[in-house]
């Protein structure tokens, strides 16, 4: 049996903003706080305006540290002060725990493995990591001299992920990508579990809210565009690894497509929403590509930029759309889906990682090829408003069985106590 007390817990994470990464930390710090647990948070970063609301006043602390030490050098090395920032935070919480004479029972690492074995050394602390994606493949090796700058932390990635007494991936994707990439840890036997990430589903009530009240918290013609005709929502990061242009370009095909009476083609519309931080040049020029490409396929009337939007308008962007438009390739998990199917929104995602563990094609949505044409085909179906509100509650209850967050912070509560207690998993 798993004993019942109270674990202390810390999260270390690089950059509190919004994103998945940062859903899924802020849930799970709110599950174990939830369960009894005392939780805190570090971090190098966590900028108030741009933030998940539980952050302000959630039932955990946040304390920042680290944040002295710049984010990169002259736009370069960001890898290297994301690594040098985060072992700072652990240095910090290691002398928090020595100077209160109380160590954490564990401290939960996401995204940057190498405060694994500085955590070893100074504390007494047992370690989970959760791996969103093995971080050396998501660099791009466009030189030699950049290839010999990554050489020595790719090989710090995979020596500090082996030092955590537990792993964790986010999907089977992930899992099956740590087991291609991370050979010699294979060998040793160090494989992951996978845990999922969840949502909250929101009541029949919460959604009747927000049908009764979205209007207030946008501006008149903003509100007037989302009811001009169906909405097609892409909410996603500003960075080209995301796609977003598909979602663009497959908008530019439906409405050039001759269909039935029955469909409404002729009004469609887009709105791209997502997190956008000023400081990141990729985010500015993401999205000022993305305006040039509206222009130039003459769609200025039909597509609405929401960059660094807040949870009230989330939640009304997901009631008056009709469906949302998921374009990244080889996601490693994607938690919006799950927010549209929870919210009963059907999804149209690319047929690869994490979302084929997700959508059911067909029935809670569709799995496509990553192109324009694909992609509009889809959104064509959905524009029989029937269809999609029948495929919406099918997603809902999808989420429902599958991807609460309650069923997540079971699992991961009777994790973190298995790795206290000694015990192997059931």
């Amino acid at each position: 049996m798993v004993r019942e007390r109270p674990l202390a817990v810390a999260f270390i994470h690089p950059d509190l903003g919004l994103g998945g990464a940062e859903r899924l930390v802020v849930d799970a710090a709110l599950e174990l706080s939830a369960r009894g647990h005392a939780v805190d948070m570090f971090t190098a970063h966590h900028d108030r305006r741009r933030c998940f609301e539980e952050t302000l006043d959630g039932p955990f602390s946040v304390t920042v540290c680290g944040s002295w030490f710049p984010r990169s050098v002259c736009s370069r090395f960001t890898a290297l002060c994301a690594y040098v920032r985060c072992i700072l935070i652990a240095i910090y919480v290691a002398w928090g725990a020595w100077r209160r004479r109380r160590q954490y029972d564990v401290i939960f690492v996401d995204q940057v493995s190498a405060v694994i074995p500085v955590l070893h050394l100074l504390t007494r602390s047992k370690v989970l990591f959760y791996c969103h994606f093995p971080d050396l493949l998501l660099v791009q090796r466009r030189s030699r001299l950049r290839s010999l700058y990554r050489a020595p932390l790719n090989r710090i990635e995979e020596v500090s992920t082996g030092c955590a007494d537990r792993l964790l991936v986010n999907s089977n994707f992930t899992n099956e990508t740590f087991v291609r990439t991370f050979r010699r840890l294979v060998k040793r036997d160090v494989l992951p579990g996978v845990l999922h990430p969840a949502v909250r589903v929101p009541s029949q009530t919460d959604l009747e809210r927000v049908a009764e009240r979205w209007r207030e918290h946008f501006p008149a013609d903003l509100a007037h565009f989302l009811e001009g005709g169906p909405v097609f929502l892409s909410v996603n990061r500003f960075e080209r690894k995301k796609g977003l242009d598909l979602a663009v370009r497959a908008l530019g095909v439906l409405l050039t497509q001759q269909v039935d009476a029955h469909r409404e083609v002729a009004s469609c519309r887009l709105a791209v929403a997502g997190g956008y931080d000023e400081r990141l040049q990729e985010n500015r020029e993401v999205l000022a590509e993305l305006k040039v490409l509206v222009a130039t396929l003459g769609l200025t009337d039909r597509v609405r930029f929401l960059p660094s939007f807040s949870e009230h308008h989330r939640e009304g962007l997901f009631h008056t759309a009709r469906a949302v438009v998921y374009t990244p390739q080889n996601e490693h998990f994607g938690i919006v889906p799950l927010e549209a199917m929870a919210a009963a929104r059907p999804v149209i995602a690319c047929n690869s990682g994490g979302p084929r563990e997700s959508v059911l094609h067909g029935a809670t949505g569709f799995l496509c090829r990553p192109d324009p044409v694909a992609v509009a085909a889809a959104m064509a179906q959905l524009t029989v408003k029937a269809a999609a509100e029948r495929m919406g509650r099918a997603a809902r209850s999808h989420v429902l069985r599958n991807f609460t967050r309650g069923a997540f912070g079971q699992r991961l509560e009777k994790i973190v106590h298995e790795m206290v207690d000694g015990m192997s998993e059931i």
